[in-house]
């Protein structure tokens, strides 16, 4: 019996055996379970440009891989996402009413933030001749530094707080968190100082600047910035055809310093009765249930989680300063453009969204995303080489344009762009240590005098461009990266 084949009773042995029909799964038998995922998820699902997409929303429902496996029987959440993604149809319901894009934002208001971040530059223009010369720049440095690196995690911490829906705990952080960055400013442009104690009470005045400005563009009190800021922007202005006398700039510079002071910590004062409003608007009773309820349902924002917004802010100051100190009208140029540049990376969100509903594929979508990007990108280098030939022909003895200063100029405005895009998509870490490493080899090559300095800033700002942009590309394509 080893070597023979066992066959029915009756069957011939040149009669090959029967093809089993295949089976149907009975009336009574259990549904799949993944069928039954699929419809519970079919809106989702058919709108969905990548199975990652899916995968994103398995995970983010709490499903481990061992559950997928008991529930589903595959292997864990990619698995199952690619077997939805296969057995929905593609396509994108339309939403009942309007569409909802948190990205719509209007130009002026971007305009007028960026017109809010250049102005305080004429501070130095109406302070320069109560300061001792060159030695007197030191001290203004080191609090500058200090101050963007400290308020760009603090404004991170208090955004981190507005996000979660508590106003109260953004406003507690920059209450306190704007005058301790004042106060190590301060220290800091003290410690560097050699005897020029005027310098050291100018970059104090900066540094209680820097906390209050914050507080009043995080809380977005723009106007009332831009407000306290005219009478020392047109004092200045006046001082670059008319001599000003030092008295006059003195006042000037203190009245403007009081007045933003005093509207910041009006903004995050803590209230007083039940009925009170702050400045913004928002009364105390409304406060309150938020407040409980945040604390009932989060522990808030870490601490650590704003250490690479601080880092970014110093990267990116110590660029901009090398920019200005060779040529203050670029510099000038690219603080304008932080207008232009915010509103397009608004409309570069709302365009991804609007690219998730109207394409299909991951293909379709890379495309879409890329030409989007070139596109926004472009507009803002146009805007850029704009401001930088209108600021040098208004600047008194501007050094002449060329070739190298331009290019320079535009590729340090890669850096910045694609650094805040990557920003704005929670990549920041990436963003700050390219932007970190290329501060720090402009900063190294400066002060050993490896090569003209025009030279450094354009290998450097091209190398961080290029890596930048790299990361955009591999980031953004990914459809997962937009919803």
């Amino acid at each position: 019996m080893s070597g023979s084949i066992w066959m029915p009773p009756g069957a011939r042995p040149d009669t090959l055996p029967a093809i089993p029909r295949q089976r149907t799964r009975p009336s009574w038998a259990q549904p799949d379970p993944i069928d039954e995922l699929a419809a519970r998820l079919d809106d989702f699902v058919a709108a969905a440009v990548h199975p990652d997409e899916i995968a994103a929303l398995l995970e983010s429902d709490g499903l481990s891989d061992d559950q997928i496996r008991e529930r589903y029987g595959v292997k864990n959440s990619f698995a199952l996402a690619e077997e939805l993604y296969e057995r929905v149809e593609r396509r994108h319901p339309e939403p009942d009413g309007p569409l909802h894009d948190p990205w719509q934002v209007g130009l002026l208001g971007c305009l007028l933030r960026g017109v809010v971040f250049a102005l305080p530059g004429l501070g130095y223009v109406l302070g320069a001749p109560l300061l001792a010369g060159p030695a007197g720049t030191v001290p203004l440095l080191a609090g500058a530094l200090v101050g963007w690196t400290w308020n760009q995690g603090l404004a991170h911490r208090a955004y981190s707080w507005l996000g979660l829906g508590d106003r109260a705990a953004a406003r507690r952080s920059l209450l306190f968190g704007a005058p301790a960055g004042a106060l190590l400013g301060a220290l800091v442009a003290f410690a560097v100082a050699t005897a020029d104690l005027l310098a050291v009470a100018f970059a104090a005045g900066q540094s209680c600047y820097l906390g209050a400005a914050t507080i009043l563009l995080v809380m977005g009190r723009e106007r009332a910035l831009l407000a306290a800021l005219l009478p020392m922007a047109a004092g200045a202005a006046l001082g670059l055809v008319h001599p000003v006398p030092d008295a006059a700039r003195l006042a000037l510079l203190l009245g403007s310093l009081a007045v933003v002071a005093f509207l910041g910590l009006r903004e995050v004062a803590p209230l007083k009765g039940r009925g009170a409003v702050s400045f913004c608007g928002s009364a105390a009773g409304r406060d309150q249930p938020q407040r409980t309820r945040t604390r009932h349902t989060t522990m808030g924002p870490r601490l650590s989680a704003s250490y690479p917004y601080a880092l970014f802010g110093l990267a990116t100051g110590t660029l901009v300063l090398h920019a200005a100190l060779g040529d203050a009208p670029s510099a000038v140029a690219l603080t304008l453009s932080m207008g232009p540049a915010e509103y397009l990376l608004y409309r570069f969100r709302s365009a991804s969204l609007t690219g998730l509903r109207n394409t299909s594929t991951p293909r379709a979508f890379w495309r879409k995303t890329t030409l989007t990007v070139t596109e926004c990108l472009t507009t803002y280098l146009a805007a850029l080489l704009t401001l930088s030939l209108t600021t040098s022909a208004l600047w008194p003895n501007a050094p002449d344009i060329t070739p190298t200063r331009l290019a320079t100029l535009l590729l340090l405005g890669v850096v910045l762009w694609t650094a805040l895009l990557l920003q704005s998509f929670g990549a920041v870490l990436a963003a700050a240590t390219v932007c970190s490493a290329a501060a720090l080899a402009q900063t190294i090559a400066l002060l050993t005098h490896t090569a003209a300095p025009h030279w450094i800033a354009l290998t450097v700002h091209g190398t961080a461009a290029i890596a930048q942009a790299t990361l955009v590309c591999a980031l953004l394509g990914r459809a997962t990266a937009h919803r």
